[in-house]
């Protein structure tokens, strides 16, 4: 199959699985719809990164990183709860298969590879933490930049005030 079918059916599947996830934690329409994007976006940056180079701890950071920005944006423009975008555009990244393989290989008696696969799992997990704590941190600093800059437009900074 080519490369554009093969994005195509990614983007496709993530947004049915981010809405899924999304479906079950009660999310209303709107944010459910603008969490499948998110999620679809940043599952897209993580196949395009780790088929790039291989990475899976870089692709799963970045991806965390844009998932925590859109969400922010997307909560300030829609005025909604973070926690909308961010809990459901973070599921495709979560690293539930790898996990399920962990304990298929520790009851099967193969700790050697139950244990390296648990460390990939924790470090992707750290990386999924990590994306997201910074993003948050750089939020912040924009924030109170921007609202120091512009103390005196108060059209500017509605965006912030909620």
């Amino acid at each position: 199959m080519s490369f554009a079918i093969i994005f195509l059916i990614q983007a496709i599947t993530s947004f049915i699985a981010t809405c899924a996830f999304g479906i079950i934690y009660n999310i209303p329409l709107k944010p459910l719809v603008h969490g499948g994007l998110i999620g679809s976006i940043a599952w897209l940056i993580y196949f395009f990164l780790y088929q790039s180079n291989g990475n899976d701890f870089l692709a799963t950071f970045v991806a965390s990183f844009v998932i925590a920005l859109m969400s922010q944006i997307f909560a300030r423009l829609c005025k909604n709860p973070v926690i909308l975008y961010s809990v459901s555009g973070i599921i495709p990244l979560v690293p539930g298969g790898l996990t399920y393989t962990i304990m298929s290989r520790a009851v099967g008696d193969n700790y050697n590879l139950a244990i390296h696969l648990g460390e990939k799992a924790f470090v992707l997990s750290g990386a999924i933490a990590m994306g997201l704590i910074f993003a948050e941190v750089l939020y912040q600093i924009f924030k109170r930049t921007f609202l120091r800059w512009n103390r005196n437009r108060p059209d500017r900074i509605a965006i912030f005030r909620k």
